[in-house]
């Protein structure tokens, strides 16, 4: 029997009608559990350790799906998200046709998209971490600007100060990084985006670099650096002068199940409107 694990918005009362309606649906024909780390949906249960389900079905906004790659980290398990959020780049498929959609995943009539990941090592940690959206260096509360030296392939890009830094996938180029100014690159294409954030100089500008190479984000040594490291928008640790953070291509890759009718560019018209014209 099919297994589905649920992730779902726990505090928007919608999102939580809607998984339990799922689970109605669903519970005589497929295993359903709700996902670790939330209130147990009524008539399932919470998805043991040693099980691993066929589908995550995300049921809240972008934020929820990133939790929900979070939850089951390091796992190329297919993710099926539902948008109850403002935008909703990860998770495009309407709530009201989440039977319709979850169907068509079981009979596997869906598109399956294999996006890349991107891993950091952090200097100072001693640690690994993964992200599907972007991996940011940010100044936070402190008052001073960030001095770092950006190298590709351990030749120096150059010396910039700035707000903060971030290093998008092409997953994440909708996110933080399309805020900051920095450029739009299809799910697809095999790079990391780099993007300073308010960068002290009009010549620093984002920068598109291959997947396969290797980047390195060093804080220049000195009293006052301080920076917080922000993986997928969760912080993880404070930075200082001589940390650095190695980037490359995560070994995992995401699995995003989308209807067919939908694709990256469509999804760039109806959220950003984008081409336009005012």
């Amino acid at each position: 029997m099919i297994k589905l694990a649920i992730v779902y918005r726990e505090h928007t009362e919608a999102a939580v009608q809607c998984a339990k309606k799922l689970v109605e649906q669903f519970k005589k024909t497929a295993e359903v559990y709700t996902a670790s780390e939330q209130k147990v949906i009524a008539g399932t249960k919470m998805l043991p350790a040693k099980i691993e389900p066929d589908y995550v079905i995300v049921i809240g906004g972008d934020g929820t799906y990133l939790r929900a790659v979070r939850l089951f980290k390091n796992k190329s398990i297919p993710m099926l998200g539902f948008n109850m959020g403002s935008l909703g780049f990860l998770t495009p498929h309407s709530v009201d046709q989440v039977e319709k959609v979850v169907r068509l995943a079981i009979s596997k009539k869906l598109i399956t998209e294999k996006r890349m990941m991107l891993q950091a090592y952090c200097k100072s940690q001693k640690k690994f971490f993964d992200a599907l959206n972007d991996l940011v260096i940010e100044r936070g509360g402190n008052s001073q600007l960030i001095n770092a030296e950006l190298l590709v392939d351990k030749k120096l890009v150059a010396q910039v100060k700035a707000d903060g830094f971030i290093v998008a996938s092409p997953t994440g180029s909708t996110a933080y990084n399309l805020a900051a100014g920095g450029p739009l690159l299809e799910p697809s294409v095999p790079a990391f985006l780099i993007t300073p954030v308010a960068p002290h100089s009009l010549t620093s500008r984002p920068l598109v670099v291959s997947s396969s190479s290797i980047l390195e984000i060093r804080l220049v040594p000195g009293r006052n650096q301080k920076a917080n490291f922000v993986v997928d928008g969760q912080k993880q640790s404070e930075m200082t002068g001589g940390d650095s953070l190695t980037v490359t291509q995560s070994k995992h890759l995401h699995i995003m199940l989308m209807a067919a009718e939908l694709n990256s560019f469509q999804l760039l018209r109806d959220k950003l409107k984008f081409g336009d014209r005012a």
